[in-house]
């Protein structure tokens, strides 16, 4: 069963791009030329976008291969399909990797677990709760890459249409 997703490369140093552009292709099997274009919330780096289709796993294959890059800020994106929940991947270099579930809607599922573990820790006051939900909802990482998410001057546009 295929999905389809997006990456998307915030910002990276020109150096790392070509790296980005193997790892990418070595996941998908295919070779792959982003259209890389400047970084203005940080001069100096470059961001690019790439749609895919692929099997399930290809998000977190995707993730898996790029995390732990130095300068690197990246979101790895996949659909919902009928054999797996959709996913979200957003790293930074200060904060890493953050994963989430998400559904139909785009909405971030937060297993049970997680929400039992976050309540533990808010009960023994190790922690707030607040802060603890504004985690498992990827709220740090959000407020990191938004700067990042804002196309600059020249980037492309992509439209997106619903087919009714």
């Amino acid at each position: 069963m295929t999905t389809r997703g997006v990456l998307f490369v915030h910002s990276a140093p020109r150096a790392l791009c070509p790296h980005i552009e193997w790892a990418v292709a070595g996941v998908l099997g295919a070779r792959v030329g982003l259209d890389w274009i400047r970084q203005p919330a940080s001069p100096g780096t470059w961001r690019a976008e790439l749609s895919w289709q692929g099997e399930a796993a290809t998000a977190s294959k995707l993730a898996s291969a790029l995390r732990g890059w130095h300068l690197l800020r990246f979101e790895v994106t996949s659909e919902p399909c009928p054999t797996a929940e959709g996913e979200r991947y957003s790293c930074t270099p200060e904060l890493g990797i953050y994963h989430a579930v998400t559904g139909i809607h785009g909405d971030i599922m937060i297993p049970e677990d997680r929400l039992r573990a976050a309540a533990a820790r808010a009960a023994r006051g190790e922690s707030d709760l607040q802060a603890e939900i504004s985690r498992l909802l990827g709220k740090p990482w959000d407020d990191e890459l938004e700067p990042f998410r804002h196309a600059g001057e020249g980037a492309p546009v992509r439209w997106l249409h619903q087919v009714v």
